[in-house]
Formats: structure tokens, sequence, C-alpha cells
């Protein structure tokens, strides 16, 4: 047998308590761990801290563990000629310790949950004192392969510890998993009611928008009532003591000849547009349109429409939905 397999066999003999088991009854914790060939065990020592509770790990390892039991991760592998850890936050420069050192920390501990663990390393040491050695009691099942190492029964207080820890980890896990429901449930809770507040909003917006749809709609028709009773009420003129009837396009052409010298072009807009003005009340017909039916250019037409209104012959009323101007007759 070459030498790191002796060394190998040696440290499988001496192993007589599983070293994770060993270190989570010591700190109430799954920490990490190196082992080298030789069967040495080192633990990075803020891990070691953090679970037993010392905030400053640099003054714990001062206090309580010499300088034999700590070292760089560097030198540690180093000394074996292997390489650092790839992954889980190894590095060159990380303080680590042995079990002794861990041991060490967990004795300076004041956690309650250290209690077993320190009362069965008290008790070793009684009877070491008083016997001279202290032993494991062999396990009641051995393993049967040949050269197997002998199995030892826990110690009660380590096994007690590990099983008290256990029992308290599976009641925080109940209770994580029963606060993961609640958040679940009370998440599922607000969705619904976001939900819900999402739909109450979409409908008051429909409602807005229909009740917007019904205004514009009567202004519209109230628009188109104002203007057709312009067109319907009669024109209180003084002739011969009576009132007159409604106008005709002839009645509006010969009381704008009266009003002002029309020229070739102006006349030709009024011919088309008197009509429309005494028949629907109201004129929406697109420039370009009139531009067609007189020959003139938009241009033009724009022109003959302000000398109308400039002579009070017709007047504005706004532009129609598709941009067209809107005029009306004059009243006087």
């Amino acid at each position: 047998m070459n030498e790191p397999s002796k060394r190998q066999h040696s440290a499988e003999q001496r192993e007589a308590i599983d070293v994770s088991d060993f270190v989570y009854a010591a700190t109430g914790a799954r920490v990490r761990r190196l082992t080298m060939p030789d069967g040495t065990h080192w633990f990075p020592a803020v891990d070691v801290c953090k679970e037993l509770g010392h905030t400053n790990s640099r003054k714990a390892l001062a206090d309580h563990v010499p300088d034999e039991h700590r070292e760089m991760l560097e030198t540690v592998t180093g000394g074996y000629g292997l390489s650092i850890p790839a992954g889980r936050g190894w590095r060159r420069d990380l303080h680590v310790i042995s079990l002794q050192g861990l041991i060490l920390l967990v004795n300076a501990c004041t956690k309650p949950t250290c209690a077993p663990f320190k009362r069965w390393v008290a008790e070793v040491i009684e009877t070491v004192q008083r016997e001279g050695s202290y032993s494991l009691d062999e396990a009641e099942v051995q393993p049967v392969e040949p050269g197997a190492p002998i199995a030892y029964a826990m110690p009660e207080q380590v096994a007690e510890a590990i099983v008290r820890l256990e029992a308290h980890n599976l009641q925080l896990d109940e209770e994580l998993a029963g606060g993961q429901r609640e958040s679940i449930g009370l998440q599922k809770e607000t969705l619904t009611l976001q939900r819900e507040m999402l739909a109450t909003q979409q409908a008051t917006l429909s409602v807005q928008q229909a009740t917007l749809a019904v205004q514009q709609a009567m202004v519209r028709a109230l628009e188109r009532i104002a203007d057709r009773f312009d067109t319907l009420v009669l024109e209180r003129r003084p002739v011969t003591g009576h009132l007159t009837t409604l106008p005709t396009t002839e009645s509006v052409l010969a009381d704008w000849r009266e009003r002002l010298s029309v020229t070739e072009d102006v006349w030709a807009v009024a011919v088309v547009i008197a009509p429309v003005l005494v028949e629907q009340g109201e004129l929406r017909e697109p420039l370009e349109s009139i531009a067609a039916r007189t020959g003139l250019s938009v241009r033009r037409v724009n022109e003959c429409l302000r000398m109308l209104r400039k002579h009070a012959c017709i007047r504005s009323r706004g532009g129609a939905e598709d941009g067209a101007p809107v005029y009306v007759l004059h009243r006087t």
C-alpha cells in the first residue's frame, strides 16, 4: 500500500463519528468543508463564525483559535500540492480552521444549541482524566466487508443534539412552507383584486366614452336645430306693415345686387350658393366643389365668399366635420 493510501486508510480508521454529523452537532449547521489527503478537515472560518453567532470573525479567531489551527486556504492546499477549489466562494486569502479550531470556537459560543455538544466534550475530558482514555461503544451492526473499519455508536449527547436540530429544522421548514403558502394566497388575492379593479376601470372608461359620444351627438343635434331655426324663422322686415314670407333664391339674389356692385366672378359664386342657402338653410359645400361648378379657382372662390361676407350677404358658422366651411344667410 502506497503512502497516500495508508494515510487515507488511517483517516478512515480514526473517523469513528462521521465528520459531517460531528460538525452539525457542534454548530447546528452544515458548513463547507475541505478534507485533505491525510484525512484532516478544514472549514471556512467565516462560515463557522456566522453559524455560531461570532459577529467579528477576526476577533473570534484571535481570541479562541491558536495559530496552528488556523491558516490561509492557499497555504493549506499548497502543502498538499492541490489547487484552490472552484466555485462556492473559495478564495486564496480565505481563512480556514481545523476541526480542533472549530471545537474551540464552539466552546467559546454561548448559543443554547451548542450546549449538548459542549457537555459531551466536558464528559470526554472528565472520563479521560478519570480513566485515562475515552472509547466509543461499538455499534450493534458491524460492516461485513473485509478490512472495513469498526463502526461505533454515536454518543448519546451528539445523537440527541442532531435529532433536536433536525426536528428544529423540520419545524422551520414547515413554518417556511406555511408562510410561503400564506404569501402565495395573499398574492393570489392581490392579483384577483387587481383584475377586478382593472375590470372596473375598463367599465368606467367605457361608460365615460359612451357618455362623451352622447354629449357630442347632442351638441351636433343642437347645432343642426339652431341652424335650421335660423333658416325657418320669419324675417321681420317693415314691408307695408306686414311680416315677409321666407326668402326665395330670387329675393336673396335681388337683395345681394342692391347691397354691392358684384363682379362676374362674385355673381357666379352667388348664383351657385344662393339656392343651397335658401333650401337647406346652410352651405357646407367644399370650396373645391364650388370652384368646379363655377369654373373658378379655389382661391378666387374664397375671395368671392369673403366679399359676400364683407357686405353682410352671408356669415360664417364655423366648419363641418370634414373641414369644409359652413355659411348661412346673414339676417338683418
